[in-house]
């Protein structure tokens, strides 16, 4: 155990050494404006290049498939809340305005959507249809997805992980054991990255409630739509070891925050 204490140092200095204070998106009335560190050499545009090209292939693999949705109802419903949603980021963002946006559905019985790094968004059908969701629990989905996007939470998890690593190949070369360091990364994989990994779930919940009002959709939909995902999820892991807030947590953060931004959507709906 006294090994661990200097391993600690290292992955504190691993992460400090090379990163930045930055702040990627203003606070809006939800109040986000905690600073996030982000390694120096790992820039946006990077990350966000990387992303294109996976997102490029995951289309090409669907598109292959038959299951890409290029037109219909559902694709020109989809598309139709992303502009609304898209148009409104510069409030938290203003540089997002100029990301190449795109927003694609994937005809798949899978409860999921995302959008990644830069504005690449997927939505797959099963969410939709499975839960048969409203366009203001798909513009909730869709606000909390691009909330993750515009605040660069994958980058900041790229920046841990390299943090981490250079940690890691300092306590190996200066002969930490091999079971200090297994038990340091289980460490900072249960004392670090997990419960970030929520906050960002918080954050992405609060900004995307947000962006849905000043778009015009009602925010409380948020609530209806995880009263939905908590049921089609089943039995849940305990929030201790879970990247996602509990559904009980979620609902609560949500109610508590709806009387900030009633007034955008009251705003938007005249």
């Amino acid at each position: 155990m006294p090994k661990l204490q200097p391993l600690s140092v290292l992955i504190a200095a691993a992460l400090l050494a090379g990163c930045q204070a930055v702040n990627t998106t203003s606070g809006g009335a939800v109040g986000v404006d905690r600073k996030q560190y982000m390694f120096s050499m790992l820039s946006t545009e990077q990350v966000n290049q990387m992303y294109a090209q996976s997102y490029q292939q995951t289309l090409s693999e669907a598109s292959s498939k038959g299951v890409l949705a290029k037109s219909g109802p559902m694709t020109r419903r989809v598309d139709a809340i992303a502009q609304r949603l898209i148009a409104k980021v510069p409030v938290f963002r203003p540089d997002a305005a100029q990301w190449d946006w795109a927003v694609n559905v994937i005809d798949s019985p899978e409860l999921n959507a995302n959008c990644g790094p830069g504005g690449k968004i997927i939505f797959y059908t099963g969410l939709i249809e499975k839960l048969q969701l409203s366009d203001d629990e798909i513009a909730a989905v869709m606000g909390h997805e691009i909330a993750h996007a515009l605040r660069e939470h994958g980058r900041e998890a790229m920046s841990k992980a390299y943090g981490v690593q250079m940690a890691t190949q300092l306590g190996s070369a200066m002969g930490v054991g091999s079971g200090s360091l297994q038990l340091a990364n289980m460490g900072v994989e249960y004392l670090m990255t997990l419960p970030n990994s929520r906050g960002n779930e918080n954050e992405a919940d609060l900004i995307g409630l947000e962006l849905a009002a000043r778009a015009g959709y009602n925010p409380n939909a948020a609530l209806t739509l995880w009263e939905k995902m908590a049921s089609a999820g089943g039995s849940a892991p305990p929030e201790f070891m879970s990247t996602h807030p509990s559904s009980s947590t979620r609902t609560a953060t949500l109610k508590a925050n709806i009387p900030k931004v009633m007034p955008l959507y009251e705003q938007a709906r005249r």
